[in-house]
């Protein structure tokens, strides 16, 4: 492992930014999805309501914190620190002539803070933040106009942060709306709402081509502004195994698995792949791609493939499950449990060996380099009386990941940029809207009701993963 690696963090601006109304802000998709449970889905909302609770709205307000907080980032040895650019602050409605001010501003004084620590920043422009007025005037990304007004945020921040920010990924977690049986991720990716009678795994792929045009111009424009910018994709990668080694099952996992590629196989090889295109023939869909679009996939493919990893699934050939919302599995209708590993309380599978094989396949297969960008253990963390929080087994998780990784470094000669266990500081939750689904190695005095001090405390893994850092992985 090399001095150049990027030991860091992960988080989103939607998260843990807080200030969403500050600033000239503007309102975002997230904006009006309530809080949720473990088995309770968000909602969302036509508009703001009174009598809800958005937890995002002020999330833990690193917006008015931030100083603070870079500072601890920085005593625990961040090398790399990746979030996103809330697309409100710069562009409020989504389709305004000229940005706003006050968010540019913003962030010039956060990615200052970073660098005066030497902290690189590493910058997702989508994630999850779609501009609310462009979801509800425009259709979101099932308008081709939203392409455009996207090349121009990314434009926009390209050009201000040229000396700032170097690496750079375009849509987070863009493949998540795969799963069209769940509307919480075509909303969050997209700014896009099924209506009934429509064909959902068709309307999925109309956006899904608009975006990943989107996604070339901007990988197009940014070369042009700076031919040293490394701009990258960002998937969620959860690898599909066999239940048995039945050549039924192989084959099943097999087919499941272009789920886990579509998104990737056109971002880095710049045209459909196969496999696609024979699906659309045979469902018949009749999607909106253009000569002209194909030449922008071809030219704007990326540098790096940023990917998160948190789990891994099985499929069996022979059975069909009822599909819950809650099963963060892609939604798999032959999907079963792995007996051979252990959940998390919310259900996901923790298989630390699943990393390893997934940067074998995603490096076998595109031969880029790779940057783990989300790896992290979703959990119940206690504050003692004394302000400690003991997440030993927080620390287990993350030891037997980063063993994976150097595992496929080392030993199978994976090219790996760097590694931002998310959610370094505790945010909220993406998927239900809690805060007590805790990451991160900072705990934040915040409860599910919104109510605490907003006090930073570190917990034992602040110091376990500080000594990593400082000897570069050799002391886990």
């Amino acid at each position: 492992m090399t001095n150049e690696f990027l030991w860091g963090g992960a988080l989103a601006a939607h998260q843990f930014e807080g200030g969403w109304n500050a600033g000239g802000k503007g309102p975002s998709v997230i904006d009006v999805m309530t809080a949720g449970a473990h088995g309770v889905p968000r909602e969302i909302t036509e508009t703001i309501e009174a009598n809800k609770f958005y937890p995002n709205h002020e999330a833990i307000d690193f917006y008015h914190h931030y100083k603070k907080d870079v500072a601890l980032f920085a005593e625990m040895g961040l090398k790399c620190l990746r979030t996103s650019i809330a697309w409100t602050r710069i562009f409020p409605l989504g389709d305004e002539e000229t940005p706003n001010e006050a968010g540019l501003k913003f962030y010039d004084d956060l990615f200052d803070e970073l660098l005066s620590y030497n902290i690189e920043p590493v910058i997702t422009l989508s994630h999850f933040e779609m501009p609310l007025h462009l979801a509800r005037e425009y259709g979101g990304f099932r308008n081709r106009k939203v392409i455009d007004f996207f090349e121009k945020f990314a434009l926009t921040v390209f050009e201000r942060y040229k000396n700032k920010v170097k690496y750079w990924m375009t849509f987070n977690e863009i493949n998540n709306q795969m799963d069209v049986n769940n509307p919480i991720f075509l909303w969050t990716n997209s700014g896009v709402k099924v209506s009934e009678g429509e064909d959902a795994k068709e309307v999925m792929y109309q956006v899904a081509h608009n975006e990943l045009v989107a996604s070339a111009k901007a990988v197009i424009a940014g070369k042009k502004i700076n031919p040293d910018f490394q701009i990258g994709c960002m998937v969620s990668h959860v690898p599909i195994y066999p239940y048995s080694c039945n050549p039924a099952d192989i084959m099943a996992a097999e087919e499941a698995m272009h789920q886990r590629f579509f998104f990737a196989d056109v971002h880095v090889r710049g045209y459909y792949p196969r496999y696609a295109l024979k699906e659309f023939e045979r469902a018949g869909y009749s999607l909106d791609i253009r000569e002209e679009d194909l030449a922008v996939l071809a030219e704007g493919t990326v540098d790096y493939i940023g990917l998160s990893y948190y789990m891994s699934t099985v499929v069996k050939s022979d059975v069909e499950v009822n599909y819950s919302g809650d099963v963060v599995n892609g939604g798999l209708p032959n999907g079963v449990e792995n007996p051979y590993i252990q959940s998390s309380d919310w259900g996901w599978a923790i298989d630390p060996e699943g990393l390893r094989y997934t940067l074998n396949r995603l490096y076998d297969r595109y031969q880029i380099p790779l940057f783990i960008v989300e790896n992290g253990f979703g959990a119940i963390d206690v504050l003692e009386e004394n302000h400690q929080v003991h997440d030993q087994n927080r620390i287990d998780y993350l030891t037997k990941h980063i063993k994976e990784m150097q595992k496929a470094m080392d030993h199978d000669g994976v090219e790996l940029l760097g590694y931002t266990p998310w959610g370094i500081i505790d945010v909220v939750s993406f998927t239900t809207g809690e805060m007590k689904k805790r990451y991160g190695m900072i705990y934040v005095d915040r409860d599910n009701e919104g109510q605490g001090t907003m006090k930073r405390y570190k917990k034992d893994s602040f110091a376990w993963y500080q000594t990593v850092i400082k000897t570069n992985g050799q002391q886990l």
